[in-house]
């Protein structure tokens, strides 16, 4: 009997508390969904294309050949440019990188509207080919030689030797500077022949092998010749020993000083 009446004693007692532990549950359960949803709903908000949109483009860097506008036109190639939470920056760089004169971008997006752009151009060392430009690390770029600032060497080219070429035009250039020359033109042409064209006008054949001796016998004839440069067509250097040159006849002579 007292056995009976003290397990109804803990029946009553824990009643109660089962009653706190389902309110306290309920009250829980509530409170998560009311942030979930507030949490959803301030997601949907921020990724709604009408709030928050990329509307501002900040320009950055040293640029003398991109313009604000290139980048514009470059962004207006995916179509829309999203808004500040749904806009991947990759995207964004991937399409910048592609304007001509850019050798890198950095994108960076800034609270609430807008769009940072640092851009990095290629340096145009020279021109390749005749219809696109190196830079200094003899990358092939595609930029509008029209916008350059000053000449450019013009280089030229079996595929795949540019970076060869670039290297050889600033291996030698050194030597005819202290002529007082530069070279306007660098050809290696199929059959891994160099020819030189001089800011003089003089042409240099210089052949397939010992390019630097031949060059070296170039400076020490061209010492020599002194006034009678100015006769000089063309200079062929492919001998083991001296060199064959061509004269401009007296009357073309005569012809350019009278242009002059």
């Amino acid at each position: 009997m007292i056995k009976s009446a003290f397990n109804e004693s803990r029946r009553i007692t824990s009643a109660p508390r089962v009653k706190q532990h389902v309110v306290g549950g309920g009250f829980l359960l509530v409170v998560l969904l009311l942030i979930g949803s507030l949490l959803y709903s301030t997601i949907s908000w921020m990724w709604d294309d009408q709030r928050l949109p990329l509307s501002k483009i900040v320009l950055q860097g040293e640029l003398h050949y991109v313009s604000a506008l290139d980048v514009q036109r470059a962004f207006a190639q995916l179509g829309h440019v999203g808004t500040f939470m749904s806009q991947d920056v990759d995207a964004l760089q991937q399409v910048a990188e592609s304007i001509p004169w850019v050798s890198h971008a950095s994108i960076r997006k800034q609270w609430p509207d807008t769009v940072k752009v640092f851009l990095t151009e290629h340096q145009a060392q020279a021109i390749w080919n005749g219809n696109a430009l190196l830079n200094d690390q003899g990358q092939i770029f595609d930029g509008d030689i029209g916008k350059l600032d000053q000449e450019r060497v013009k280089l030229y080219g079996p595929a795949d030797t540019n970076q060869e070429v670039l290297n050889v035009w600033r291996d030698i250039s050194p030597k005819f500077t202290t002529l007082n020359l530069t070279i306007t033109s660098l050809v290696l042409n199929d059959r891994r022949a160099w020819q030189i064209i001089l800011d003089n006008g003089i042409r240099l054949e210089l052949g397939k092998e010992s390019l630097q001796e031949r060059i070296e016998r170039f400076v020490s004839l061209y010492k020599n010749l002194g006034s009678d440069t100015q006769r000089v067509s063309y200079i062929d250097l492919r001998y083991d020993t001296g060199a064959a040159i061509g004269w401009f006849p007296e009357q073309e002579l005569e012809q350019e000083n009278t242009d002059d």
